[in-house]
């Protein structure tokens, strides 16, 4: 019998070839009817037997059916009427409010079919360093406005040629409207010139072929990619990275690696069945992976971590390059420090002039840099640490849609910023640290350039608490607006929240370096009882003073002081502790004018702030004592951590009448040095202070759970970018019977946090009306 059904499908469907793979999969099953993009997702009318449509779902849910990028959340099957002598299928045109985010999607890898046929003396795009199709290539990085169609792309420039054309003007192809489709005759080219532009090579071969050899002579090669360009040098070649560090100005912080397969990266650090799965995925992030003993990577990529971030060639010149013969690359964002990623030709050969031996350009130009993006595993899922290339612009979506449209300013360190739109959460790649002039700029830009892409009238503009940030500047700049101000670390638990499609309340647990807290101290380590719509403080690390503003955040002197006069009260006495002064190569002057500022309280804050805990740690431990980027200190102290150690030190939960919950390490601190001092082992030390905060947090959320009966945990903060200790945690957690909730779609640390301060600005615009 025949029978009807409007089918509404929701989840990554939008912009990833779905729609005509719908339309191929129901001709061939003979069903009639449409498909159509709406705001919630696609939707389908679908005629024929019942047991055709169920078969239909059934296979579209599965490769090589579905396409490789869509992913299927849902979906709501209602009866129809059937309509008498329809003899078709058709794409109709799209439900047309709402759906310029719709049209835009992320930078994919090169797809296996594109692969093949780069690797295939027979196909016309044989070794073509921009071959693409509608399942793989560049998107997001080359769109200027909507629609999303190649008059709008930086494409433009490039008139297609007749195969091209009848390809993408087939629906049966899978090149069906992707709007970079190109060809060594009618598209992009790649060039390589000298450090001081002269162009040296212009083929494709050519190019790759002296390319490989300069990198394997040890020289440096800035290559233009997807998102920007890379500082590419052989990273077994010791010699070859210090002078790449020396020349980018980026001493200490650890540098991305790319291989040509997963048994290459096998060679040179742990790869189990999760981190495989990230590697090969479309997204092609870097995967953080333990270091193998004695992989033979240079020393100089990664010191005083233990871990490498790896990924997999994900553009077709990669793989180009890769095929010559060449080993491991360091791939690291070319950009000057902390800058922006550079991603214009005239910019590189100016700013890169003096890094560079050689240049790899190509002319189809980039319009919105796109960095590579990073992850790492919490209970064996992927978990961004940097969201860019591969997950922007995907939303996160709302339950209900808002009612005004809404820009989140973000943090000023890791900075994101989130548009709302109907019920769509759109934020922003990594943009950068605000604090250099050069990333503000290209923060303001990017506001603009984004809000207008998807049509984004923001009414309602949602920044920090932190009267200092210069997005909270940024937001109170704007004219015409309302203005919402959100903790810090509610916007964390919010972001969580969001990703789960909860409202709350939960119990949050939010662990990080800083953020200004409503009784004007500088928290960091947060036990909450939270929801989109409002929070209380149920507990927190006992305050401490901070002394030295911004240079306490580097300077782990400053925190670790201050812990121990806290720990041992009148009884310390700086000069028991000259061995320390001497691990630190600081002299006791210099140590006794910190103390007399702790003392006097001169520059100084309370802080509960966690991170500069790991700070002070760490240099007690002889780790370091000074954190040259962002978490230093912590990733050296987490480096050395042996898992088979189970115990921790002791700590004590103070509960005062009326007040938060607090935790004090004093005891820590002075079991800690005891140990020190008794020689045990820096790993087992490092090891019982990571799963001392475990055990402490673990304590405080039991008795959140005993004075609301909430038992859901919902974890965030940039601590717990901390591999080893927020999965000790999610265990214990877990084994304490707590439903534990953390952000799976982007970052733990202020990366976040702009979506979590957009989901509370909806949930009290929504709660006004």
């Amino acid at each position: 019998m025949t029978r009807r059904e409007r089918i509404r499908i929701s989840g990554q469907v939008q912009g990833v070839g779905f729609r005509p793979a719908v339309y191929r999969l129901a001709c061939r099953l003979g069903l009639t009817g449409s498909v159509y993009n709406d705001t919630q997702g696609v939707v389908l009318e679908l005629q024929g037997d019942k047991q055709v449509v169920d078969k239909f779902l059934e296979m579209l849910k599965l490769q090589p059916d579905k396409p490789p990028l869509a992913e299927i959340r849902s979906y709501e099957r209602t009866r129809l009427e059937p309509i008498a002598k329809e003899q078709e299928f058709v794409i109709a045109r799209s439900n047309a409010a709402g759906t310029a985010l719709s049209q835009v999607t992320a930078d994919i890898a090169t797809c296996p079919d594109c692969l093949a046929e780069l690797a295939d003396e027979r196909d016309f795009r044989h070794r073509y360093p921009f071959i693409n199709c509608t399942n793989c290539g560049p998107r997001y990085s080359i769109v200027r406005t909507i629609p999303y169609d190649r008059p709008n792309t930086t494409m433009s420039a490039f008139a297609m040629c007749a195969r091209c054309a009848e390809q993408y003007g087939d629906v049966g192809d899978r090149r069906f409207h992707a709007q970079p489709v190109a060809c060594p005759d009618c598209g992009p080219s790649i060039t390589l010139t000298g450090a001081t532009g002269q162009v040296r090579h212009t083929g494709t071969d050519e190019v790759v072929a002296e390319t490989a050899r300069l990198l394997r002579a040890g020289q440096i090669v800035a290559i233009k990619g997807i998102g920007g360009f890379h500082l590419a040098v052989d990273a077994c070649n010791n010699d070859a990275v210090l002078r790449l560090r020396e020349r980018k100005r980026r001493d200490h912080k650890p540098f991305a690696l790319m291989g040509d397969s997963v048994n290459k990266i096998r060679q040179y650090a742990l790869v189990d069945d999760a981190a495989e799965r990230a590697l090969r995925s479309p997204r092609a992030p870097i995967v953080l992976l333990a270091k193998r003993e004695g992989g033979g990577v240079a020393p100089a990529v990664a010191e005083g971590v233990g871990t490498l971030g790896f990924m997999l060639p994900y553009a077709p010149l990669h793989h180009l390059l890769f095929a010559e013969g060449l080993n491991v690359l360091v791939m690291t964002s070319a950009n000057i420090s902390d800058e922006p990623l550079i991603c214009r030709n005239e910019v590189a050969l100016e700013r890169l002039a003096g890094v560079a031996d050689a240049f790899v350009m190509h002319d189809r130009e980039i319009y919105r840099q796109v960095d590579d993006s990073i992850i790492h595993f919490v209970a064996g899922e992927p978990v961004p640490l940097r969201r860019a290339r591969g997950y922007v612009p995907m939303p996160v979506f709302l339950e209900q849609p808002a009612r005004r449209d809404i820009l989140a300013t973000g943090a000023d360190l890791k900075n994101t910023f989130c548009l709302v739109k109907h019920n769509q959460l759109i934020l922003s790649e990594h943009i950068g640290d605000l604090e250099d002039a050069e990333v503000y700029r290209h923060y303001v830009g990017s506001v603009e350039h984004l809000r207008k892409l998807f049509d984004v009238q923001p009414e309602v503009v949602v920044c920090d608490l932190h009267p200092g940030y210069l997005s909270t500047r940024y937001a109170r700049s704007l004219v015409g607006v309302k203005v919402i101000q959100v903790q810090h670390h509610w916007a964390h638990i919010a972001s969580v929240l969001a990703e789960h499609g909860i409202r709350g309340p939960v119990i949050g647990l939010e662990c990080d370096g800083t953020g200004y807290g409503t009784d004007g101290a500088i928290w960091g380590c947060e036990c909450m009882i939270a929801s989109l719509a409002e929070f209380t403080r149920f507990g927190h690390l006992d305050y401490y003073p901070l002394v030295g503003a911004d240079k306490a955040s580097k300077e782990a002197l400053r925190p670790l002081l201050s812990l121990l006069t806290q720990a041992y009260g009148e009884r310390f006495c700086l000069g028991e502790f000259g061995w320390l002064l001497e691990c630190m190569s600081v002299d006791e002057a210099r140590a006794r004018m910190v103390l007399e500022q702790i003392e006097r309280r001169i520059n100084a804050v309370n802080t509960s702030s966690l991170g500069r805990v790991f700070d002070a740690v760490a240099a007690l431990l002889g780790l370091g004592c000074y954190n040259h980027f962002d978490a230093q200190l912590p990733m050296a102290l987490e480096s050395v951590v042996d898992a088979r150690v189970d115990e921790h030190f002791a700590y004590d939960l103070v509960a005062e009448e009326d007040g938060p919950v607090r935790i004090s390490l004093r005891e820590t601190v002075r079991e800690l040095v005891a140990q020190i001092r008794q020689g045990t082992g820096v790993a087992e030390l490092s090891t019982k202070f990571h799963n001392t905060l475990a055990e402490a947090l673990l304590e405080m959320a039991v008795r959140a759970r005993e004075t609301t009966g909430l038992d859901t945990v919902a974890l965030s903060g940039g601590v717990f970018c901390n591999h080893y200790l927020v999965n000790r945690l999610v265990k214990r957690l877990n084994e304490a019977g707590f439903e534990v909730l953390w952000n799976r779609d982007v970052p733990a640390n202020d990366g976040g946090i702009a979506l979590g301060q957009a989901a509370i600005a909806v949930s009290m615009l929504n709660d006004d009306s």
